[in-house]
């Protein structure tokens, strides 16, 4: 089971279809780590398609790049769930991480807003390693949510309120 749990949530006045169809494209999920990383993937796999996606198998590794030009990192993309609604969970392999688990969810609000509300946990590949990725990903997820508030806007800074960047769940 994997360890060192964080959630991450952000209020967006978009619909959750929209958001959806965004943060599901590899280019939404570069949009969102700009400039810090950028993840590559091989042609045709441009969207996560639920259609198209065998469950618990690897699609591809895809590479982590700093600032978009130095690779630090690999993540073998395995998709084992999706919905119900607007939901996927993965569960892969990194040069960090034994185990890598990311759950994201879109869930309306209303008509023309949404939360997204992002899960990860993870087993550091070595030990001293843990201390470096209890560092760097809370700080990438914040990154992420605020990418996320400035590309669909923020109900919350709508209101003059900090989202908050990351709490610990289970």
């Amino acid at each position: 089971m994997p360890s060192r749990p964080r959630e991450f949530r952000s209020e967006l006045p978009a619909p959750a279809e929209h958001v959806w169809a965004t943060v599901t494209t590899l280019a939404g999920v570069n949009a969102e780590l700009r400039p810090l990383l950028r993840m590559t993937h091989p042609p045709g796999w441009d969207r996560l398609d639920p259609e198209r996606i065998p469950l618990g198998q690897p699609l591809f590794r895809s590479r982590l790049l700093l600032l978009g030009v130095l690779p630090i990192d690999y993540d073998d993309i395995t998709i084992v769930e999706f919905g119900p609604g607007h939901r996927f969970r993965e569960r892969s392999r990194m040069l960090s991480a034994k185990v890598w688990e990311h759950e994201r969810q879109v869930r309306p609000m209303s008509t023309d807003s949404c939360q997204v509300i992002d899960r990860v946990a993870y087993v550091p590949r070595w030990g001293p390693l843990g201390v470096a990725l209890d560092f760097v990903v809370p700080r990438i997820f914040g990154h992420r949510h605020r990418q996320l508030r400035r590309m669909f806007g923020s109900r919350s800074a709508a209101r003059g309120m900090a989202a908050p960047a990351s709490v610990p769940y289970r």
